[in-house]
């Protein structure tokens, strides 16, 4: 199979979705890999890299379009791309359909083959291709809010940890997955107070054995968070419904009673959100302030840390890309699951629920169209 390589033009991305090391992995399987001119450079993976690996570097990404049978990105295809998508070829990436109506419509229209890292289902019902990301944006939302909880930015003018005889700073982490507890290990490992926020008491009862003594696990509820959010100096925003748009758990209301310099950090946003007041944000411009509360809403944390992102993307993402190629799409998805679950749509068809309930578009099961 040919396989293309595209270079990430979404504002302020660096990721590339192949390593060098990748392109080897793949040309020992067999495959002819094209890699888009300056992809990794982001990255820090030169050409040559790519070129000693055994790919050929491409000048436009028009020919990569034209010529590969799978392509695949980081982010989902930007405007200028959806008219290069062919019928039938082979999209791999993450899309995030469910907030984003006008890249759903596109991608109905080009009648490709949509498959989304982020509703990938492995064996253990975890979502591996979106796990590695998660890391990174759960790890980063920490850096970011004691950055901005610092009285330049217009924060509080708080030390996230504190220091002797001063309280440290309050964090609320609303979600108890790999965002949320990574977030978690990060604000207790800088001193603070954590309380973690998750609906699932086995969850609840492994992350009380696992996490630090400054971690405070807590069975979610509306009451419990409206009267957490009025102390809290930091709130992460870790939630998350596979392909489905975010629930909006932190309404404006709430908002106005919070302190005044706090700061929260929406690594939902990918998925629209899940305060009532968050918009996309980029990292050229970050942050905006509403009654008094920094919002940081910046949708692809992870491209600020391109080169440990894209290594963890392709250990991730490599063996699933592999086996796509040596079978093709529709034997891949017979045979694993998790290429299954990442199908979002197929000719036309949205074979991914949670894409159309947000646009009450009609629903045709995978099962289906592997017929």
């Amino acid at each position: 199979m040919k396989v293309g390589i595209l270079k990430e033009i979404k504002s302020e991305e660096n990721r590339v979705a192949m390593t060098p090391a990748g392109v080897e992995v793949m040309r020992a399987n067999g495959h002819e890999v094209m890699v888009e001119k300056s992809a990794g450079v982001g990255s820090n993976f030169p050409d040559e890299d790519y070129v000693a690996a055994g790919a050929k570097i491409i000048d436009k990404p028009a020919e990569i379009y034209k010529n590969c049978e799978m392509v695949m990105h980081v982010k989902e295809p930007q405007p200028s791309e959806y008219d290069m998508v062919r019928e039938g070829q082979i999209v791999f990436t993450y899309f995030h359909f469910a907030p984003d109506e006008p890249l759903t419509r596109a991608f109905i229209k080009n009648k490709s083959v949509a498959i989304a890292y982020e509703t990938v289902v492995g064996a253990a019902g975890d979502l591996p291709l979106l796990t590695p990301m998660s890391e990174v944006a759960g790890r980063m939302s920490i850096q970011e809010a004691a950055k901005y909880l610092e009285r330049f930015y217009g924060g509080r003018g708080l030390l996230m940890g504190g220091v002797t005889g001063v309280a440290p700073a309050n964090v609320v982490v609303i979600g108890g997955g790999v965002v949320g507890t990574n977030a978690a290990q990060m604000a207790c490992g800088l001193g603070a107070k954590v309380s973690l926020l998750d609906m699932n008491l086995d969850r609840l009862r492994h992350l009380s054995e696992v996490m630090p003594k400054n971690c405070f696990p807590m069975m979610s509820s509306p009451t419990l968070l409206r009267e957490l959010v009025l102390e809290a100096d930091v709130v992460i925003g870790a939630v998350l419904v596979a392909g489905a748009k975010a629930p909006k758990l932190v309404t404006r209301d709430m908002l106005k009673s919070m302190k005044d310099g706090a700061v929260i950090v929406d690594v939902a946003i990918d998925q629209g959100g899940c305060f009532e007041t968050s918009k996309a944000t980029t990292h050229g411009d970050p942050v905006y302030n509403i009654d008094g509360v920094i919002h940081y809403c910046v949708a692809n944390m992870p491209g600020a840390v391109p080169m440990t992102s894209t290594m963890a993307l392709t250990n991730a993402t490599l063996p699933y890309a592999v086996q796509i190629a040596n079978k093709g799409w529709k034997q891949a998805a017979l045979d694993n699951n998790g290429v299954k679950t990442g199908i979002n749509m197929v000719k036309g068809d949205v074979t991914f629920k949670g894409v159309a309930d947000a646009f009450n578009l009609e629903y045709v099961p995978v099962e289906k169209v592997l017929q």
